[in-house]
């Protein structure tokens, strides 16, 4: 394989698993001195992200978690989303986000937000644009988005944090009095939920082609074979979509062209809404006028099992977002509604890519040998015996 993310991904250990409210799982079972073990606070800490990641209770209402838009049994995303609702629902019923919900998997390798002076391009941060500058800094966001899960405030999600049954967990990890303080009681609730997310259970590199790699893809499809020939060659997915670090991403901000998604249900509270993606991200340092309409380039691990796709949503099926890389500029901008070989103009037009998408020339059969490639990468590949 070319990469080796091992360093920076934490297993999921026996000890996570063990790792009761009142053990902590332990570093030794005994000690001479017949005091307690030492506590293993990285497997505690780990084990309470997890509890915090699926508690439902720390939404206002309660009801929503974390793992409501990122599930565990589907790649990290939202299985509720469609093309009549392609963004999550937040806890107050009737009241959806304005952006798709990425994909969890893989965000722990996502490097920290910077701008990167030898391209002239910004990279790297969470959320779509980047406005996180970390997996620590994400996961403070969702918990106070009206739109999510609708706290006003810290203090109204640290007082549920006291009133949890994993409370004790905290001072466990972090000493007495933990929780006392509101500003930190929260950058430590963060911190939890970020350390799960660092797990392989995020990031486990068991796709097909994980599979396959170290054989020189001996066994795939023909047609996958085909499809991963022209990723790297004729389709210019890797102008981007670099293979060579594993994850299929450059980690930088694109305007590729995405037309508006008149099914996005935000649109019924802010009509005219226009996402204006990296433009603004308030740690913009140069060149804050040429960000507009520009969101990360997305990994592309398990992109055949989180649809829908892009920023809003707006397309349903890996066939339509080939489709649209292959012929956004072959001459069919304006119609209605996003249709396999003809595209609605885009959302935003300034700062458009171009060059390296919208007129590819690939056939019908082309497009289909990409999609059969880029299913190769979903997780949990097993094998015919």
């Amino acid at each position: 394989m070319q990469f080796d993310w091992s360093s920076r991904v934490v297993p999921v250990t026996v000890a996570v698993l063990l790792a009761g409210c009142g053990g902590g799982g332990p570093t030794s079972s005994d000690d001479d001195t017949g005091n307690d073990p030492p506590v293993d606070t990285v497997a505690l800490t780990v084990q309470l992200g997890e509890m915090l990641f699926m508690d439902q209770s720390l939404s206002e209402p309660a009801g929503q978690s974390c793992a409501t838009c990122h599930d565990p049994g589907h790649a990290f995303a939202d299985p509720d989303v469609s093309d009549r609702n392609p963004v999550s629902e937040g806890v107050v019923a009737g009241r959806f986000g304005n952006r798709n919900a990425p994909t969890a998997t893989y965000a722990a390798l996502i490097p920290e937000f910077e701008y990167d002076g030898a391209t002239g391009r910004y990279r790297g941060g969470q959320f779509l644009d980047g406005r996180a500058v970390d997996l620590k800094e994400q996961a403070k966001g969702p918990f106070l988005n009206k739109l999510e899960m609708a706290n006003t405030d810290e203090a109204m999600v640290v007082e549920k944090l006291r009133a949890a049954p994993y409370a004790e967990m905290f001072e466990q990890i972090w000493g007495a009095g933990a929780l006392d303080d509101v500003a930190v009681a929260y950058d430590h609730m963060a911190e939890a939920i970020a350390a799960f997310e660092e797990t392989e259970l995020f990031m486990p590199f068991t796709s097909k082609y994980d599979y396959c790699a170290d054989d020189n893809f001996s066994c795939f499809t023909e047609q996958e074979k085909r499809g991963l020939d022209l990723f790297r060659g004729k389709g210019l997915c890797t102008e981007c979509h670099i293979e060579d670090n594993g994850l299929f991403t450059d980690f930088t901000y694109r305007n590729i062209g995405v037309p508006p998604n008149p099914n996005n249900p935000y649109y019924a509270e802010e009509p005219d809404f226009i996402d204006v993606g990296l433009e603004a991200n308030p740690m913009l340092t140069v060149d804050a006028d040429r960000q507009k309409g520009k969101f990360r380039v997305p990994t592309l691990r398990n992109v055949a099992v989180t649809a829908p796709y892009m920023h809003n949503g707006v397309m349903q099926t890996l066939a339509q977002v080939v489709n649209f890389y292959n012929r956004r500029d072959q001459g069919c901008y304006g119609s209605q509604v996003p249709l396999v070989d003809c595209w609605p103009d885009p959302e935003v037009a300034e700062n458009m890519e171009t060059g390296n998408m919208g007129d590819l020339l690939l056939s019908a059969q082309e497009e289909a040998d990409l999609v059969a490639f880029l299913e190769t990468l979903t997780d949990g590949y097993q094998p015919t015996p």
